[in-house]
């Protein structure tokens, strides 16, 4: 089978969008503590000399946030863009589009003379990241099979985590072009990554060439011998005949048919009644997804890694073992989250994550020494910790970094594209995503002056947030592993369940078993069945109005349930 037929092969290529994102957290984490970006993009007098070389104060707190932020703002509205891009021209040329707004974002960036061009530079790549992370799941989850939907689109927080370590490693070795970073000015130290981190949106633009386009967005096109050529392609081995294939193709077909009236889909319609549940459980997925605090730890690291008493080097060093622990703790659940189910790793997650930053507030709170004007003129370090406590509250940022990195890190991206029905999945993730680039713009302009001002109460804020999403999660939250797309749309509607919120979260559970032994066509024949039913009354009546597309898809529902 050819290797853009693969699921694996598809999702390898299409999660370098997420990539992209890693790739902004990790440059500008390593670059903002070096003196080349600090006296490149100065507000306040050069510090003292070393060695013969001027030190900087760099930008201020509300301004370091405002370059921070501008990446996410311009995410936000990328994100919002995307839904309508998505369902004019298709899921595989959204995430193209993507790819070339990245480029043309890193070389403004890459060329910035002021802080204002560095700011457009980094809106323009927000666009792009906006996109990426809104379509690229909704793409690879209409071409995953169930049963291994979550491996895959979890991949796409896979991909984040490598994003961030190889920019990491990248910045960090460009961080010595000049001499030793404390004291050199040369800005090609953050000019070159900046510059190398459009390589990987110029593969992706290429890679995604030869692949298919998702079948689902094919069917409402109404383009259906494509959307039949993909789903033999990908999941019946090139066999259009395979019962797996002809069972989703025949959900499928009743979900279109069911929404053939809805051909002019808006935002507003995500919330009309019976879709205003699924919309606020997505749009909090990635909302609380921001509110754990997990980028807070990850762009300004260094900040608390300044005020353990790491400096320059060993700063970095230590920095970069959580970007480490980052990726290897998300392997867990790309092999296992199918399995576990999404309300669990969310619930042990939000848990876990409490824990940790009660933790550092303690810590920081009982032990830490109040730095007035912040450690070396750094503001944002505005405590200083020594021995022991220094220690535990690395330790307990690694703990928190491998609590999130298996639960809400991939779970954030798996969970909205299985929420909606097909017509509005597209515009329902990219709502969602919207969700998670607001916050991010927020707590990106926000952490600076929060370190500066109330310290170690930021870590309360946080640990606060991780409970109540715990609370939230239990009661609203329904599992949706082990389910077709078709199927979550049931449940969201069932008739015995809560008006408007369909069956409580509390009693739904994982049903990977039940969607495996569907793949391996042990249960198959009922399906095919009922669709084989439902075809041949269509050609006997020969109606094709809406009503009998009605009438038909709600007899095959009912020998299919």
């Amino acid at each position: 089978m050819a290797l853009s037929n693969n699921i694996y092969f598809i999702t390898a290529v299409a999660v370098i969008g997420g990539a992209l994102f890693g790739f902004d957290i990790a440059s500008m984490s390593a670059i903002l503590g070096t003196n080349q970006y600090k006296c490149y993009f100065n507000d306040g007098p050069d510090g003292p000399s070393l060695n013969g070389s001027p030190t900087c104060s760099g930008l201020t707190s509300l301004r370091q946030g405002g370059v921070t932020a501008a990446m996410p703002a311009g995410s936000w509205l990328g994100a919002l863009i995307s839904g309508f891009v998505t369902d004019r021209i298709g899921r595989k040329k959204a995430i193209m589009i993507g790819c070339v707004i990245w480029v043309i974002g890193s070389v403004l960036s890459c060329a910035a003379q002021d802080v204002a061009m560095l700011i457009v530079g980094r809106i323009v790549n927000g666009l792009s990241v906006g996109i990426e992370s809104a379509q690229v799941p909704v793409y690879v989850s209409e071409l995953a099979r169930p049963s291994m939907r979550g491996r895959v689109v979890g991949s796409q927080q896979w991909a984040i985590t490598w994003g961030i370590l190889i920019m990491f490693y990248v910045s960090y070795g460009c961080s010595f072009i000049g001499g030793d970073p404390a004291v050199a000015t040369n800005p090609a130290a953050f000019r070159v990554p900046w510059a190398l981190q459009m390589l990987p949106a110029i593969g992706l633009f290429l890679g995604m060439i030869p692949l298919p386009e998702s079948p689902r967005w094919l069917a409402r096109k109404d383009r259906w011998e494509e959307c039949l050529d993909v789903l033999a392609r990908v999941h019946g081995r090139g066999d259009a005949h395979s019962p797996f294939v002809q069972t989703e193709l025949a959900e499928i077909r009743e979900m279109v048919e069911l929404e053939a009236r809805n051909q002019h889909i808006t935002y507003l319609d995500l919330f009309a009644p019976r879709m205003l549940n699924r919309t606020l459980i997505g749009l909090f997925t990635q909302i609380w997804s921001q509110l754990t605090g997990m980028n807070v730890m990850m762009y300004y690291i260094t900040y608390v890694f300044g005020m353990a008493g790491y400096k320059g080097n060993a700063n970095l060093l230590a920095s970069s073992i959580q970007y480490i622990i980052n990726v290897l703790m998300t392997i867990p659940a790309l092999l296992w989250i199918d399995r576990w189910g999404r309300r669990t790793v969310m619930l042990v997650g939000a848990a876990l994550m409490g824990v940790w930053m009660y933790a550092n507030a303690g810590i920081m709170a009982s032990y830490g020494v109040v730095v007035p004007g912040g450690i070396n003129g750094t503001p944002e370090e505005s405590m200083a910790l020594h021995g022991s406590a220094a220690k535990a509250l690395i330790a307990c940022t690694y703990l928190f970094v491998a609590s999130y990195a298996p639960t809400w890190g991939p779970a954030s991206w798996i969970y909205p594209p299985e929420l909606f029905p097909l017509h509005l999945r597209g515009k329902g993730v990219a709502l969602a995503t919207s969700g998670n680039w607001a916050f991010n713009t927020a707590l990106g302009l926000f952490t600076p002056t929060s370190f500066e001002n109330i310290r170690w109460k930021t870590y309360i804020v946080f640990g606060v947030f991780c409970t109540a999403m715990f609370v939230h999660v239990f009661f609203v939250f329904p599992e949706t592993a082990g389910k077709t797309l078709e199927e979550t749309e049931a449940m969201f509607e069932d008739p015995h369940g809560i008006p408007y919120l369909g069956t409580p979260a509390w009693k739904t559970r994982v049903e990977f078993h039940k969607i495996a032994a569907v793949e391996r066509g042990e249960i198959i024949s009922e399906k095919l069945a009922g669709a084989k039913s439902v075809r041949a009354e269509e050609e006997g009546a020969g109606a094709h109005d809406a009503g009998s597309h009605k009438g038909s898809s709600e007899n095959h529902h009912a020998e299919t349930v």
